[in-house]
């Protein structure tokens, strides 16, 4: 099997970049034993935001970056690798002094990934069509 071209390696960069630097933004902020967190936002509300913009990074994964790629299958996937993803935030969690992992952290999680992909799967139907 030959190692990937460059121009096959920057494609791989360009799609799955967005999604691997939400990634690193949470996991460095889940590492912080005292994170910052506007006080109008409660924390519940801070992780649906997160990973909905992790869902939708991650559909534009799997869709290759390409509208008419994004399906329901592909959104699927996409909330599936965010809850993941989730579920291994809050393992990393238990390890950082100050903070614990709480099943409606990973709740919310699941709903903000839930809800990116959706909004990204709607919009393709939208922006298909015209």
């Amino acid at each position: 099997m030959n190692p990937p071209s460059y121009s096959q390696m920057v494609q791989l960069v360009s799609v799955w970049g967005p999604a691997a630097f939400v990634m690193a933004v949470i996991f460095y902020v889940s590492g912080l034993s005292s994170p910052p967190t506007p006080s109008a936002l409660p924390d519940v509300g801070l992780h649906a935001i997160a990973y909905a913009v992790l869902g939708a990074s991650c559909l534009r994964g799997f869709a290759d970056a390409q509208w008419n790629q994004v399906t329901f299958k592909n959104a699927f996937w996409a909330v599936l690798l965010a809850v993941g993803y989730g579920v291994t935030d809050e393992w990393h969690q238990s390890f950082v002094p100050g903070r614990t992992p709480e099943f409606r952290d990973l709740l919310a999680d699941a709903v903000g990934s839930a809800f990116g992909a959706s909004v990204v799967w709607l919009w393709s139907i939208v922006f298909i069509e015209r």
